[in-house]
């Protein structure tokens, strides 16, 4: 059930920034976290993706916070990539007009003296990934004695990319009187041990449970036996819908996405994009915010902007290539459907990838409807070298070779009858110059 958020504990500065924004209803998320985050408990936050997660524990965090000129900060977000830690810093900045809040974001693969002199400037809230707010903190530039709430946001995609170390490392560094949140759309049993160490008896809000996809969201699969007929079909479903106005076409990873870019760009010229982690920081961000204002029509992307990242009005999320964990399925198809508005979802299944779907719809205990390919869809029968089976079996048509009655025996090689005379060395130098070695020993024989 939908609540005004002004009948939260809204603070008159909180509530003109929402209303300027044309915010009136909380999701449930937002509306069922407020008052536990309100009252200092830890909080494990579980809701489908596309449902406000970030105003979630935003809004509260905010309400509590008092102007102060500590330079340290009292906030610390953390977040597994560098385009949802900008989100998050927009998202402050945002709802914080009418407030005095000193708010930036640190993330690698940017100049660290530059960040190091952000955060020296003083802060009230930090947003950053586990690496480079390692990085910074063992430097000696960014202390955590003043920090009074921890923020982990999709820490099971901050697992996935392989920052436990860093993570728990930075959990190891901050002070352990502190409220803990962590929020994400899907929970697994790694993020158990991290519970268990660092929260202090969290109370969980599940809006929904974990694996549930957005009711507004129409999912679909084609059945489409290879690379190139993928291309083909993606093609024909470009050209003949228009309503296809804002597309996400998830890939497996960089190289095919740069492959399919080169195949689909002339569809529609310098209308289409491609965004990984090989491109340049600018390159990601100019990008996102291409594709998000309309000037880009089709964004093809890797799983690195699946999480957290709020694109309004994404009107179809194609899956290429189907994601082998049914976690990320629901992260992709998250990104449409948001805002309580209508989203499509379609996805093509080669033959490898029906053991995927299958885990999928286990995953989310309900199928997805099977859709017919379009007749006019070429059907290639040329397969990629990552498509072609790799045959491990033993070649039992190649005759085999008959070992005789003494094979197990054989003579040394030459090689391997050397004997070792010792002083090696000195041999040497005596056969290649005819004449004692020192300097002494010329002395002594001229004498």
């Amino acid at each position: 059930m939908s609540v005004l958020f002004e009948e939260l504990n809204l603070n008159k500065q909180l509530l003109n920034s929402l209303n300027d924004l044309g915010y009136i209803y909380s999701t449930p998320i937002q509306s069922e976290s407020f008052p536990v985050i309100m009252s200092g408990r830890d909080v494990i936050g579980v809701a489908q993706t596309g449902t406000g997660k970030t105003l979630a524990y935003i809004l509260p965090l905010l309400r509590q916070l008092r102007y102060s000129e500590i330079r340290n900060p009292r906030i610390v977000i953390i977040v597994p990539t560098r385009e949802l830690v900008q989100q998050v810093v927009n998202e402050v900045k945002k709802v914080t007009t009418y407030m005095t809040v000193r708010v930036a974001g640190i993330y690698g693969g940017t100049n660290i003296n530059t960040q190091k002199e952000v955060v020296l400037d003083g802060l009230d809230i930090l947003v950053a990934t586990p690496g480079r707010l390692l990085d910074i903190a063992l430097s000696g530039e960014l202390r955590f004695k003043s920090v009074q709430k921890l923020i982990i946001d999709e820490v099971d995609e901050m697992l996935n990319l392989g920052f436990r170390p860093q993570l728990m490392r930075v959990l190891d560094l901050m002070p352990q009187k502190k409220q803990n949140l962590m929020f994400s759309a899907t929970m697994n049993d790694d993020i158990e041990d991290i519970l268990l160490e660092h929260f202090n008896v969290p109370e969980k809000i599940e809006i929904v449970p974990t694996g549930t996809p957005v009711d507004k969201i129409n999912q679909a699969v084609y059945h489409v036996p290879n690379f190139f007929t993928k291309v083909s079909l993606l093609e024909n479903l470009l050209t003949s819908n228009e309503d296809m106005d804002k597309v996400l076409v998830f890939v497996a990873n960089k190289r095919l996405a740069d492959r399919l870019y080169e195949k689909i760009s002339h569809i529609d010229a310098g209308r289409i994009g491609v965004i990984h982690s090989n491109k340049s920081q600018n390159n990601r961000f100019a990008s996102v915010r291409n594709f998000e204002s309309g000037e880009l029509r089709v964004l093809i992307a890797t799983d690195i902007i699946a999480r957290g990242l709020d694109i309004k009005n994404v009107s179809h999320v194609i899956n290429f290539d189907m994601p082998d964990e049914p976690a990320n399925y629901i992260h992709r198809i998250g990104r449409t459907g948001r805002a309580e508005k209508r989203g499509e979802a379609i996805s093509f299944v080669n033959e490898v990838e029906m053991e995927y779907q299958m885990n999928i719809e286990a995953f989310m205990k309900q199928p997805v409807n099977v859709v017919e390919m379009p007749e006019d869809v070429q059907i290639s029968d040329i397969y990629t070298d990552e498509e072609r089976p790799v045959l491990y079996d033993k070649d039992y048509l190649k005759p085999v070779k008959k070992r005789s009655a003494d094979s197990g025996f054989h003579e040394k090689k030459d090689k391997n009858k050397k004997v070792n005379l010792g002083g090696s060395y000195k041999r040497k130098i005596k056969a290649k110059y005819k004449k004692p070695k020192t300097r002494g020993q010329k002395t002594r024989n001229k004498r």
